[in-house]
Formats: structure tokens, sequence, C-alpha cells
């Protein structure tokens, strides 16, 4: 029920603002709106302005605003014929392009400016941030075949400079890997009280592939899963593992590569401190059709707080955010249209309703910062994906516009027409695919 209402609240206000651009702008331009509509279908409530009847509708999976002459198919209104409707100045077909252009555009760029304003005022109410970001730079992993193993990183070495310029924390450290994309650095690690100079070669698209390395995190235990092997065995949350089958370990990660190792489900001896006191826990772990693997049910501990942000430098962060949310997306929509991404990669990475619905009932449950920031993230999305040169959608009534500029006539009705349902075809198999796809995954 939480999921369902955090997914209508979302896309109301999304749709709305949306609507709200074209509507604006076609006001601005003297175009009269007939109707308002949050929703696609029968209308389920409704009121009439002074010239436009503003409605909610049955569906709400979208929006729209209807333009007086805004096409050949428009019926006028009563006593006036359809010549006059499509030469009167309110009438949409009779504006100039550039203004048909604008109008257009203001759906998608209302969608881009919320998504700014929700995610500062998410960094205003507070974001969790993990507490390793201000500590030391000491590695806890590094990924077999990343260019950090290639380069000879190990499991706790401590990097204290990028190039000769010091490093005190994680959060410097990222920011001077970030600014060296696609270049080659000096790394300065401290390893068994000894100082050594690595050079590392940063990928050109971080955002995408990472160097390979994480932060230490202790082996100490997070949430225990309900009814799991270690839940059976008496592990507790804050619980601290020393060791496993007799062999110590030192942060969460040698916790992980000893029970990847594990292939039958015989016991696990864990040696383990809780509140100043060692014991040995004996756990039979189970195996995971859904992992592929066998599993005792525990996860790390991650430190986390809340950061809240002033005025100034929340909206400075939610443009730097939107920018790198805007390249990933970009990314992703050039690798499906290059082929670089599979099929399974973009079956992987595409969510219908049914997801959208999942992840906004649980960003409201973790907190309203998470929420806000979650719903500037769809409204991104939203925004860029209706700026697509597919007809129905806004980019690709632009797209029109923009050709019949150039050409300097308007393009043939019959045209328009097959390209409406073109674009019909296109979004309707996307939208069928993305819920057939959501469905798969709740089944799973």
């Amino acid at each position: 029920m939480l999921s369902l209402i955090a997914f209508l609240i979302m896309i109301g206000v999304l749709i709305t603002i949306h609507e709200f651009g074209h509507f604006i702008f076609a006001r601005m331009f003297g175009v009269r709106v007939e109707v308002f509509s949050i929703g696609f279908g029968p209308p389920i409530f409704r009121w009439k302005g002074k010239e436009t009847v503003y409605q909610i509708a049955a569906i709400p999976l979208g929006g729209y605003v209807k333009m007086y002459g805004e096409d050949s198919m428009t019926e006028p209104v009563q006593g006036e014929s359809e010549k006059e409707a499509h030469t009167d100045p309110r009438s949409f077909t009779a504006k100039p392009r550039w203004q048909k252009i604008l109008i257009a555009f203001a759906g998608p760029l209302f969608n881009i400016i919320l998504a700014i304003i929700l995610v500062a005022a998410a960094y205003m109410v507070g974001v969790f941030e993990p507490k390793y970001m201000k500590e030391p730079v000491v590695v806890g992993y590094v990924q077999n075949g990343s260019v950090a193993e290639k380069a000879g990183i190990k499991p706790f070495d401590r990097i204290v400079a990028v190039d000769g310029k010091p490093v005190r924390n994680w959060k410097q450290f990222t920011v001077e890997i970030t600014m060296k994309a696609g270049m080659s650095v000096n790394i300065e690690v401290e390893r068994d009280e000894k100082k050594e100079l690595i050079t590392l070669k940063i990928p050109q698209d971080i955002t995408k592939k990472s160097i390979g390395i994480s932060p230490l995190i202790p082996p100490k235990l997070g949430k225990i899963i309900p009814d799991s092997p270690a839940e059976k065995a008496g592990l507790r949350e804050g619980d601290i593992v020393m060791a496993i089958n007799g062999k110590p370990v030192r942060s969460w990660f040698e916790i992980v590569d000893a029970l990847s190792k594990i292939k039958e489900n015989r016991p696990v001896n864990l040696m383990v401190k809780r509140d100043g006191k060692v014991f040995t826990v004996n756990v039979v772990p189970e195996y995971s059709r859904e992992l592929k693997k066998y599993v005792i049910g525990i996860s790390p501990t991650y430190d986390a707080e809340i950061k809240r942000y002033g005025f100034v430098e929340a909206f400075e962060k939610s443009i730097q955010k939107n920018w790198e949310l805007t390249v990933l997306l970009y990314n992703f929509l050039k690798d499906i249209i290059t082929g670089q991404m599979s099929f399974q990669e973009i079956k992987n990475n595409l969510g219908g309703p049914i997801s959208i619905a999942k992840y906004s009932g649980g960003a409201l449950e973790s907190g309203v910062g998470n929420y806000l920031f979650f719903t500037g993230f769809i409204s991104l999305q939203l925004g860029y994906l209706n700026l697509l040169p597919i007809p129905i959608l806004d980019g690709g009534l632009i797209l029109i516009l923009l050709i019949e500029m150039i050409i300097r006539r308007p393009l043939p009705e019959k045209a328009k027409e097959y390209l409406a349902y073109l674009g019909f075809a296109l979004i309707g198999t996307l939208m069928i695919f993305a819920i057939f796809n959501d469905i798969l995954r709740v089944l799973q």
C-alpha cells in the first residue's frame, strides 16, 4: 500500500509539472487551452475554468494538454468552421513554429527544473552519507581484473597522495580520481610501513567503470536475515567476526571471500566477539537458488550519518548530481543505439511502473530526503526521454517543426499520421516490454 501511495503521489506531481509547462507556455503565447488532463481515459473528476476544462482521468500513466487548433483533427467549437479554428490567432496551428517548439519543449524543461529543485530539497532535508568518506583511504577490497589490481594495489594499502597531492579521506580521493578521468596518475601508498609509488590508468568513463577498489568495511555484522542459518545459530547484529574456520579475518570482504569458497552445507565455524566476550558459533549454510551459492544470511554494517546542506550549497550539489545523472542516461542510450549493450543488460536495467512503484515505496520508507531524491531522478529521466525524437513525444513534435522550418512548408498530413502510428508502435512496444519485465521480476 505504501508503494502504491508513494507512486501515485510521485507520478501525479511529475505529470502535473510536465503538463503545466506546456500549459503556461501555451497561455503565454496566447493559445487557448481546451483541456488540462492528469491521466488518460475517462475522467473521474473534472471542473470547468474560464475557458479550460481541468480533469483527473482514470489511467495515471501520463497526461495531456489539448490546445485549440492543435492538429487537423481538432473539432471547431460551436459556431466556428474548421478553417476559422485553424486561422484564429488563439489557435495553436496559427502560431509561428518557434513558439510551437517552445510550447513543446516547456514540458520536458519543467521536469528537468523540477529535478534540480527536488534533489536540492533532498540535500536540505538531509541525505545519508557513509562515514567512511571522511576516513583515511584504506583499501578494503580490490576487484579481480580491475585497473587497480593490474596496477598492483592490494587490500589494506593506505593511499596518501594522488600525483603528489595529499588526500586525507575518501571524499578527497574520489574528487581527485574523477578529475583525472582518462589519464594516468601516480598513486602513493603506504604498505607495511613503507611507501610505494604506483601508476594507475583511470578509465575514461569513471561513472561507468570504476578503478576497482572499495573502502575498508569492518567484519561487523549488520542485519541478520530472518529465519536464516545465521539467525538460527544465534548470531546478532553488531557481532564482530574474528575468524572463520580458524583463519583470522580483518574486513568484511575477507568474510565474503571465505564464505564464497563454501561448496556444501557443512558447518562453518565462526569466532565471534560480542560485548567484550569471544566465543565460537557453528553455522550450517543453505543453498540459495537466487544467488546460486551457499549463504548463511548475514550483511555488513554501514555507518552513515544524515548530512544537511544550506540553500546555496544544496543547489550547487543538485546541479552537479543532475549533470552526473545526465551523463549516465546519455551513455545508457548511446550504448543501446550503438549496440554496445546486450539485450540482457537492457532487460536488467529497464523498469516499468511496477518497479518504479516498488522503489518509490522503499525510498519513502527510508526517509523524505531519499524519496525527494528518487522523485527528482525520475523527473530528470522523464524530461530527457520526452525529448527523444520519437513521434507522439515532445521531441518528435519538435523534430517535425524543425524540418518544416528548414523546408519552409508543412509536412503532408498523411506523413504526420504515419509517423504518429510509428511512434505509438514504438512507445507501446517499449511499455509492454517494461511491464512484462516487471511482472517477471515479481514472479521470480
